[in-house]
Formats: C-alpha cells, sequence, structure tokens
C-alpha cells in the first residue's frame, strides 16, 4: 500500500477494479499522514468519521459497478476554511475560534461527498486566510516538505504540504489574492484558482469578498484538478450569479489539444518591488519556449493595471471581511474578542475595519471593476497570460504574515513577492500554477497561466505536464 499510483484518479480506477477497497486506501493515507505528523500540515483528526463512510461505500458495492464516478473511495482532506463540515472543528486558524464545531456543511464539501470522497482531517490555514503563508499562532507553522527553512506557502499551506508529501492526492484550497496557487508554487504541486462564480458558496454567502474569492483545490496532477472540478461545478439556488457552464466536463476537455493559442507572456511584476528572480524567469520563459513547440503562439505582452488602485481596493475589502469574522467570533464567544485572541496582523485590518466608511467600502468595488475593464483591454489580442506565480522560490517564515503600519502596507509586501496572482482574482479570471521550475536549491518554482475560462487552462496544464512530467517528484522531507 505504500506505492500507490501518484493521483486520485488512479486511486480510485484501482478501487473500481477490486485492486484495493476504499477502507484501504484510507489507512494507507492515513498511515502516511501519522508518519508526516512533524509537517503539521493535519490539525484536526476526523479518522472515525472517514472509516465509517469507507466502510459504507465498500459494503454498498457502488464503487465496483463502474458507476460511482472517477474519484469515489479515495481519502480526501479539507481546508480548515471555507470548507465547513457540520459536527467538525472549525477554527479558520483563529484563537478566537479555537473551540468553534460547524452547525452545517458547505455546499461544495457536499459535492465532495456526493463524488465519493472520504474526508478524514482538516488542513492548517493562518487565520482566516489573511496571510499567502500558513504560521498559524493556534496550531502553529506547516513546514515545507521540500525545506523546514521555507514557507509552504498559503493561506492553503496546510493542503499543499499535505499533497506534496504524498499524505493525499488531493486536498481542498480557497484563493482570495493568491491562496491556491501560492502554495501550489511553494510545495510543487497544481493549483487551479477556478474563474468568479464557478462553484457556490452555499448555505451561508453569495461570495467572499466581493469575488475575489474562489474554492477549488490542490493536486498533484492535472486530471485530478479537473475531475474535482467537475465534481463542484455549478451553482446552488439563489447564489447571486453562477459562471456558464463548460461545453463539456474537463476531464473528457483535457483529452483534446487545444487549438493554437495567442499567449502573452511578461516576467516582470506589475507592483513595485525587488523584481523577478533570474530563477524565475528563466523558468517562465522555458515554458513559454515549450508552449510554442507545441504550436502556440507566444510573445512578449501584458496587460497593465493601475498597482496602487488594485493594493487598495484589495486593502480595504479585507478590512471590511475582517469586521464580520469578528462579529462571527464575538458571536461564538458570547463576548466581545479580546485583541489578544487574533493575530497581530488580523487585529490591525479588525481595527482598520471599523473604520473604514461605506463610501470607502463602495469605491473599492467599483476600482475593483475599473481594473478588471483595463485588464481585459490589455488581453484583447492574446488568449492566455503566462506570468511567475510567485517572483522569488518559497520565501523564508515570517515574511508574510507580519504586521505593518496598515492593511494597505501588509498587501504592499504581500504583491511586491506574489505579483500576478491577486489580479486573477480581481478580474475573476481562471489561473493554475505548474510546477515546471526548480531553483538551484532544488527548491519548487510555479510558473502561472491565466485565461478567462479553466478549459483552455487545463488544456494547456495537460500538454505541459505530457511535455515536462512533475508528478513523480517527491520532497526531500
Amino acid at each position: 500500500m505504500t506505492d500507490l499510483v501518484d493521483d486520485a484518479v488512479g486511486q480510485a480506477q484501482l478501487v473500481a477494479g477490486g485492486a484495493v477497497s476504499s477502507a484501504e486506501l484510507l489507512e494507507a493515507a492515513i498511515a502516511r499522514l501519522e508518519s508526516a505528523r512533524a509537517l503539521n500540515a493535519v490539525v484536526t483528526d476526523l479518522f472515525d468519521r472517514g472509516r465509517e463512510q469507507a466502510r459504507r461505500l465498500d459494503e454498498s458495492g457502488v464503487l465496483r459497478t463502474g458507476t460511482a464516478g472517477p474519484l469515489a473511495g479515495v481519502p480526501f482532506l479539507l481546508k480548515d476554511l471555507g470548507a465547513s463540515l457540520a459536527g467538525a472543528p472549525e477554527a479558520m486558524g483563529s484563537r478566537a475560534l479555537r473551540s468553534h464545531v460547524a452547525d452545517q456543511t458547505a455546499w461544495i464539501v457536499h459535492r465532495y461527498l456526493d463524488a465519493g470522497l472520504v474526508i478524514f482531517g482538516k488542513t492548517n490555514t493562518p487565520e482566516w486566510g489573511n496571510h499567502c503563508t500558513t504560521e498559524p499562532s493556534l496550531f502553529g507553522p506547516t513546514v515545507n516538505p521540500w525545506s523546514p527553512e521555507v514557507t509552504p506557502g498559503g493561506s492553503s499551506g496546510g493542503s499543499a504540504a499535505a499533497v506534496a508529501a504524498g499524505i493525499v492526492p488531493a486536498a481542498s484550497g480557497g484563493d482570495g489574492t493568491g491562496s491556491i496557487r501560492v502554495p501550489a508554487s511553494c510545495c510543487g504541486v497544481v493549483g487551479l484558482k477556478p474563474r468568479r462564480a464557478r462553484t457556490s458558496f452555499a448555505p451561508s454567502a453569495g461570495h467572499g469578498l466581493e469575488g475575489l474569492v474562489n474554492e477549488h483545490a490542490l493536486t498533484r496532477t492535472v486530471r485530478d484538478s479537473a475531475a474535482l472540478l467537475d465534481a463542484v461545478t455549478g451553482s446552488a439556488p439563489g447564489d447571486p450569479y453562477s459562471a456558464p457552464r463548460p461545453a463539456q466536463p474537463f476531464l473528457d476537455a483535457i483529452a483534446q489539444t487545444p487549438a493554437a493559442q495567442r499567449i502573452a507572456i511578461a516576467v516582470d511584476s506589475p507592483f513595485p518591488g525587488p523584481g523577478t528572480d533570474p530563477q524565475v524567469a528563466a523558468a517562465v520563459e522555458a515554458t513559454g519556449t515549450l508552449l510554442a513547440g507545441l504550436g502556440h503562439n507566444v510573445e512578449p505582452s501584458a496587460p497593465s493595471i493601475d498597482p496602487d488602485a488594485v493594493a487598495d481596493a484589495v486593502a480595504v475589502l479585507h478590512r471590511v471581511s475582517n469586521v464580520q469574522l469578528h462579529e462571527l467570533a464575538a458571536a461564538h464567544l458570547g463576548r466581545p474578542p479580546r485583541e489578544d485572541e487574533f493575530e497581530p496582523s488580523t487585529w490591525m485590518m479588525i481595527r482598520e475595519g471599523f473604520a473604514t466608511t461605506g463610501l470607502a467600502y463602495a469605491e473599492a468595488i467599483a476600482a475593483v471593476h475599473d481594473q478588471t475593464r483595463r485588464f481585459a483591454a490589455g488581453m484583447a489580442g492574446h488568449d492566455v497570460l503566462l506570468v511567475p506565480t510567485l517572483l522569488s522560490g518559497p520565501p523564508p517564515y515570517g515574511l508574510l504574515d507580519q504586521p505593518r503600519a496598515s492593511t494597505r502596507e501588509f498587501f504592499d509586501v504581500e504583491f511586491a513577492t506574489t505579483g500576478w496572482t491577486s489580479l486573477a482574482n480581481v478580474t475573476g479570471w481562471a489561473a493554475i500554477s505548474l510546477p515546471l521550475g526548480r531553483t538551484a536549491d532544488g527548491l519548487p518554482i510555479g510558473v502561472q497561466l491565466m485565461a478567462p475560462d479553466e478549459t483552455i487552462l487545463l488544456q494547456l496544464a495537460r500538454q505541459l505536464e505530457q511535455a515536462a512530467p512533475w508528478a513523480d517528484r517527491y520532497p526531500r522531507l
């Protein structure tokens, strides 16, 4: 059981073919988790729950009928934010919510369960997903399986570390300014942020951060990302808006060679900062050369945005979101939370959020829409944008979670490190990070593709995966 295939689709095929049971797959994943406890990737064990689900699946006989779907019977982990499971602890990385238990199951988790994924734990995340690193004071930092000296990224860092270490082939994540793609880059896995409204935030919300947030997963292979996206595509009754249905299932689409795409390539950041590490630039350029060799038209170009307008708007939206979460904590505790129950950077956002006016919030939303139109106009002659995921290799700990003089300055530091990631959230475009480069020290470098829709991104990602395979790379730790 230690030499299982690398991805969820392959594991589900083993179950469907009778080579292994869902219960056996789960016990193998639990054994791998126990042997990797030092990573601190999983903060809540749901082993009994997972064992009961696996037992029911095996006894039902549905897994052997060939009709259970491409993911049925596979162990799966939920990020402890945005993927609530009724009756399970849900701290969201916050000391103020350390005893919080979810009272409802998120729509997207219902879809995972409908697909037959066996949920047996929840992964570490920074407080309320505020940071592009995973170092919460509540649970402690998650260790990057590639090196204990660098962050696994965030806010889906626990999920990324678990996938990179081979505990599970896939785990859930969420992305508000890069929180799927940053950890994918840091941990050397695949991270797709879907287009806006591809999935639902039911039953608790219509959207997150005025549309900046999208939910999906960290995976080892492209086909797992496609299969998981098929499982969660759709909308719930009452959603404020929804994405158009894809013309065909994403898992079917990646089997097809895409038409030649017009790909704009840029290595420089749209935000002020130290610039792009030459190793990262080389990885992006090498990917461009690979895509050109696959028949695509790749040329230097980039849409322009107003970096101040984007950073100001993102800061305002986060301040107000943190006030909402402060009120959630107050309702849970039955009293106003204390300052020492929050991370310093969170408290800064809360404090500024209470002073934010309705006008400032409305202007932030308008700025997001304005910059989206500017970005789209700049991409009018191209189908896809090829850029770095991060502007460097995996950053050190203690950089991306520290309070600054203001929320805006907090995001100035983040954007000087992440570069392009937030623009996919602002515009609502789909974006995927692929582990196509490595630093001189052997650490992962992610390369990012953006487009209005996921199908072409997954098709291009599949082409790149076949041309430059990465699924058999496992970290030293």
